[in-house]
């Protein structure tokens, strides 16, 4: 987007926002539903100033013609001007709150959207690489800005754009993936608190690993013992952490390539007490248990079971059952983490699931810990959407 053309959104129609969306904003939440917009901007997406039917003047906000959020709120201060000079500095601002994770990591999460004051932008770091995600369309008219400051602030030697995700449709934009920046390879190595492991840029998961559980993955490290249980292990990032400690870890995932991929990330370390076990984890733990075994530290993290709030009874039930199946696999003073990725899980729905598989197994937990997502992952109180992760850390007391 031109310098002209954000001065010359300041002259075309405003957004005006309804009572109850400038109440929204006033109490911190970026979003403004389409339902809450008393006078749509006459201008194409981007940026747009943003008033109140009273007359205030309420900041600027990313503007989404055909979205059900058509703003999302980028600026408070309304006499500011949003131009390429002040794309840079605020992602340098972002950026500047990542600098001690480059100790022990060289993938984190540069920007969280919403946490970071940056609705709908993606940024992970891999490496000298960037993935990027440009959720929305008012941000993706700003993307030659955007990137070209990324590039400069961190001098990356490529940026990646993983837009192949479907919210993007509900903005108009199409789902793709595409090189932007440099040359970024399809699966790059990368370390995390001593493990190495392979991402996959192009087409794994996510931008390519699950940062968000970076320090859970650590925490377990150091509680695991004995023989250890990773459940939805995918590439085994789990597992990776708990080989360090344990006699032997089993990483058990229904995909096959998958689990393809932890054996090799298993050998990239040297470890070999890794093996793997292909099946659907409610049938696999059930069937361990009618066979007697037992584990030492078990980690449960499984997909998101409620993608809808619609979703969340049936997903209720998914938690407690495959909790219950670890709990039941645990051995004596045995350790296990269960995390959830579901937004619409609440952390005091999700301590009640763990509270109902405890009473159904028979035995008695202890929690040790309560856990979120990363620091790099920011949740910002008053937009509880940006908080999405919950873990807990129980020991058998039996």
């Amino acid at each position: 987007m031109t310098l002209e053309r954000a001065a010359q959104a300041i002259f075309e129609t405003p957004a005006i926002v309804a009572k109850r969306g400038a109440i929204r904003i006033l109490r911190g939440h970026p979003w403004v539903f389409k339902s809450d917009i008393d006078t749509r901007p006459n201008v194409p997406a981007g940026v747009v100033p943003v008033i109140g039917v009273d007359g205030v003047r309420l900041g600027w906000a990313l503007w989404s013609p055909l979205s059900e959020i058509s703003l999302r709120m980028i600026e408070r201060d309304a006499s500011a001007r949003i131009d390429d000079a002040w794309w840079f500095e605020r992602l340098r601002k972002v950026l500047a709150r990542r600098d001690g994770l480059a100790h022990d990591n060289n993938t984190y999460r540069l920007i969280h959207g919403e946490g970071d004051g940056l609705p709908s932008l993606v940024v992970d770091r891999y490496g000298d690489y960037l993935v990027v995600q440009l959720l929305s369309a008012g941000l993706a008219a700003w993307q030659e800005t955007i990137v070209a400051s990324l590039h400069t602030l961190t001098g990356c030697r490529g940026i990646l754009a993983r837009h192949d995700v479907a919210l993007r449709e509900r903005e108009g934009l199409s789902r793709d993936i595409q090189l932007l920046v440099g040359k970024v390879p399809r699966n790059i190595e990368v370390h995390e608190h001593g493990v190495r492991f392979l991402a996959a840029l192009w087409d794994g998961q996510k931008t390519g690993a699950f940062l968000d559980q970076r320090d859970n993955r650590v925490l377990i490290g150091a509680k695991t013992r004995g023989r250890a249980l990773d459940c939805f292990a995918y590439h085994g990032s789990f597992a990776l952490h708990m080989a360090k400690l344990a006699t032997e870890v089993v990483a058990l995932d229904s995909s096959k390539p998958a689990l393809g991929r932890a054996l090799e990330n298993a050998a990239l370390n040297g470890f070999s007490n890794v093996r793997t076990h292909e099946g659907d984890a409610f049938d696999v733990m059930r069937e361990w248990h009618r066979a007697g075994e037992r584990f030492d530290t078990i980690v449960v993290d499984p997909p998101a079971f409620a993608k809808t709030r619609a979703a969340l009874p049936a997903a209720l039930r998914g938690y407690k059952d495959i909790n219950l199946q670890a709990m039941k696999l645990l051995a004596a003073d045995g350790v296990l983490f269960s995390a959830s990725c579901s937004h619409h899980l609440s952390k005091s729905l999700f301590l009640e699931m763990l509270q109902e598989a405890a009473i159904d197994s028979g035995r008695r937990f202890a929690i040790e810990a309560i856990t979120g997502q990363g620091v790099d992952h920011p949740e910002i109180i008053t937009i509880p959407e940006t908080g999405y992760l919950k873990g807990a850390l129980l020991r058998a007391q039996d």
